[in-house]
Protein backbone atom coordinates (compact mmCIF):
# COMPACT_ATOMS: atom_id res chain seq x y z
CA UNK A 1 0.00 0.00 0.00
CA UNK A 2 2.80 2.49 0.72
CA UNK A 3 4.48 1.94 -2.63
CA UNK A 4 1.30 2.41 -4.47
CA UNK A 5 0.49 5.96 -1.99
CA UNK A 6 4.19 7.16 -3.07
CA UNK A 7 3.62 6.12 -6.99
CA UNK A 8 0.30 8.11 -7.11
CA UNK A 9 1.71 10.71 -4.69
CA UNK A 10 5.46 10.87 -7.44
CA UNK A 11 2.69 10.44 -10.36
CA UNK A 12 0.43 13.28 -8.71
CA UNK A 13 3.34 15.81 -8.15
CA UNK A 14 5.13 14.55 -11.48
CA UNK A 15 1.75 15.95 -13.72
CA UNK A 16 2.23 19.38 -11.69
CA UNK A 17 6.08 19.52 -12.72
CA UNK A 18 6.04 18.68 -16.12
CA UNK A 19 2.24 19.70 -16.83
CA UNK A 20 2.45 22.86 -16.15
CA UNK A 21 3.54 24.64 -19.10
CA UNK A 22 5.39 21.88 -20.83
CA UNK A 23 4.34 21.06 -24.45
CA UNK A 24 4.00 17.99 -23.36
CA UNK A 25 1.29 18.25 -20.91
CA UNK A 26 -0.96 15.44 -21.59
CA UNK A 27 0.88 14.73 -25.17
CA UNK A 28 1.62 11.43 -26.38
CA UNK A 29 4.85 10.96 -24.82
CA UNK A 30 4.36 12.04 -21.56
CA UNK A 31 1.54 9.89 -20.89
CA UNK A 32 4.11 7.26 -22.00
CA UNK A 33 6.67 9.18 -19.48
CA UNK A 34 3.80 9.01 -16.71
CA UNK A 35 2.91 5.45 -17.35
CA UNK A 36 6.38 4.57 -16.23
CA UNK A 37 7.26 6.88 -13.44
CA UNK A 38 8.26 4.62 -10.71
CA UNK A 39 8.88 1.24 -12.44
CA UNK A 40 11.92 -0.02 -10.43
CA UNK A 41 15.72 -0.01 -12.37
CA UNK A 42 16.55 -3.17 -14.27
CA UNK A 43 19.87 -3.47 -15.76
CA UNK A 44 19.45 -4.15 -19.11
CA UNK A 45 15.80 -3.67 -18.72
CA UNK A 46 13.04 -2.38 -21.74
CA UNK A 47 9.90 -2.91 -20.31
CA UNK A 48 7.44 -1.75 -17.58
CA UNK A 49 8.99 -4.73 -15.23
CA UNK A 50 12.09 -2.77 -15.59
CA UNK A 51 14.41 -0.35 -17.26
CA UNK A 52 17.73 0.55 -17.48
CA UNK A 53 18.37 4.65 -18.55
CA UNK A 54 18.39 3.83 -22.84
CA UNK A 55 15.74 0.81 -22.57
CA UNK A 56 13.65 3.50 -20.31
CA UNK A 57 14.30 6.22 -23.43
CA UNK A 58 13.88 3.59 -26.04
CA UNK A 59 10.49 2.44 -25.08
CA UNK A 60 9.13 5.66 -24.52
CA UNK A 61 10.43 6.63 -28.03
CA UNK A 62 8.85 3.21 -29.67
CA UNK A 63 5.88 4.06 -28.38
CA UNK A 64 5.53 7.12 -30.55
CA UNK A 65 7.09 5.41 -33.24
CA UNK A 66 10.97 6.34 -33.46
CA UNK A 67 13.34 3.63 -32.54
CA UNK A 68 16.36 4.18 -30.63
CA UNK A 69 19.27 1.44 -30.03
CA UNK A 70 19.75 0.11 -26.40
CA UNK A 71 22.57 1.82 -25.14
CA UNK A 72 23.17 5.12 -24.44
CA UNK A 73 26.74 5.83 -26.13
CA UNK A 74 24.56 4.74 -29.37
CA UNK A 75 22.02 6.99 -28.95
CA UNK A 76 24.51 9.59 -28.18
CA UNK A 77 25.47 9.10 -31.73
CA UNK A 78 22.30 9.73 -33.43
CA UNK A 79 20.53 12.98 -34.11
CA UNK A 80 21.65 16.50 -34.28
CA UNK A 81 23.81 18.56 -31.27
CA UNK A 82 21.71 20.99 -29.19
CA UNK A 83 22.77 23.56 -27.06
CA UNK A 84 21.48 23.50 -22.93
CA UNK A 85 19.99 26.79 -24.08
CA UNK A 86 17.70 25.37 -26.66
CA UNK A 87 16.72 22.11 -25.03
CA UNK A 88 13.16 21.45 -25.83
CA UNK A 89 10.49 18.79 -24.91
CA UNK A 90 11.80 15.20 -26.48
CA UNK A 91 15.37 15.89 -26.58
CA UNK A 92 17.55 13.19 -25.03
CA UNK A 93 20.27 14.77 -22.84
CA UNK A 94 23.68 12.25 -21.94
CA UNK A 95 26.05 12.00 -18.65
CA UNK A 96 28.89 10.59 -17.67
CA UNK A 97 28.21 8.79 -14.98
CA UNK A 98 30.96 6.30 -15.04
CA UNK A 99 33.84 8.21 -15.74
CA UNK A 100 34.47 6.84 -19.13
CA UNK A 101 31.99 8.77 -21.26
CA UNK A 102 28.44 9.02 -22.34
CA UNK A 103 26.55 6.26 -19.75
CA UNK A 104 23.49 7.59 -18.73
CA UNK A 105 20.58 9.04 -20.35
CA UNK A 106 17.07 10.58 -19.92
CA UNK A 107 14.48 12.76 -22.37
CA UNK A 108 14.16 16.51 -21.55
CA UNK A 109 10.40 17.24 -20.28
CA UNK A 110 10.82 21.17 -19.79
CA UNK A 111 11.43 23.34 -17.04
CA UNK A 112 14.97 22.47 -16.88
CA UNK A 113 13.88 18.24 -15.51
CA UNK A 114 14.30 15.06 -17.38
CA UNK A 115 12.77 11.88 -17.19
CA UNK A 116 15.35 8.91 -16.82
CA UNK A 117 15.61 5.57 -15.26
CA UNK A 118 17.81 6.18 -11.53
CA UNK A 119 19.65 3.16 -10.49
CA UNK A 120 18.60 3.82 -7.06
CA UNK A 121 15.42 5.65 -7.75
CA UNK A 122 13.84 3.75 -10.64
CA UNK A 123 12.31 5.91 -13.29
CA UNK A 124 11.35 9.30 -11.88
CA UNK A 125 12.21 12.77 -12.62
CA UNK A 126 15.53 14.58 -11.67
CA UNK A 127 16.59 18.61 -12.35
CA UNK A 128 19.19 19.29 -14.32
CA UNK A 129 20.49 21.68 -11.95
CA UNK A 130 21.12 19.25 -9.18
CA UNK A 131 24.60 18.94 -8.69
CA UNK A 132 25.25 15.72 -9.91
CA UNK A 133 23.79 16.02 -12.80
CA UNK A 134 25.83 19.42 -13.68
CA UNK A 135 28.83 17.99 -12.96
CA UNK A 136 28.34 15.21 -15.19
CA UNK A 137 26.45 16.34 -18.51
CA UNK A 138 27.40 15.78 -21.94
CA UNK A 139 25.44 17.16 -23.64
CA UNK A 140 21.78 17.13 -25.91
CA UNK A 141 20.86 15.24 -28.85
CA UNK A 142 17.51 16.01 -30.96
CA UNK A 143 16.06 13.02 -32.37
CA UNK A 144 12.59 14.09 -33.10
CA UNK A 145 12.02 16.20 -36.73
CA UNK A 146 10.02 19.14 -36.14
CA UNK A 147 7.15 17.50 -37.51
CA UNK A 148 7.59 14.30 -35.78
CA UNK A 149 7.73 16.80 -32.32
CA UNK A 150 4.76 18.72 -33.45
CA UNK A 151 2.83 15.34 -33.47
CA UNK A 152 3.90 13.93 -30.28
CA UNK A 153 3.39 17.49 -28.32
CA UNK A 154 0.07 17.54 -29.03
CA UNK A 155 -3.09 15.93 -27.72
CA UNK A 156 -3.31 12.55 -27.49
CA UNK A 157 -7.11 12.46 -28.38
CA UNK A 158 -8.50 14.19 -31.31
CA UNK A 159 -11.42 15.91 -30.22
CA UNK A 160 -12.20 18.39 -33.20
CA UNK A 161 -15.59 16.13 -34.34
CA UNK A 162 -17.78 18.33 -31.59
CA UNK A 163 -20.84 19.59 -32.77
Amino acid sequence: MKKKLAAALLSFSIMLTIGAGSAFADSKMDKVIDKAIGTKYVSGGVSTNGFDCSGFTMYVFDKIGINLPHQSGSQYQMGTAISRDNLREGDLVFFNTSGRGVSHVGIYVGDGKFAHASSSKGVTISSLSDNYYVNRYVGAKRIMSTDAYHAVATDAEDNDDVQ
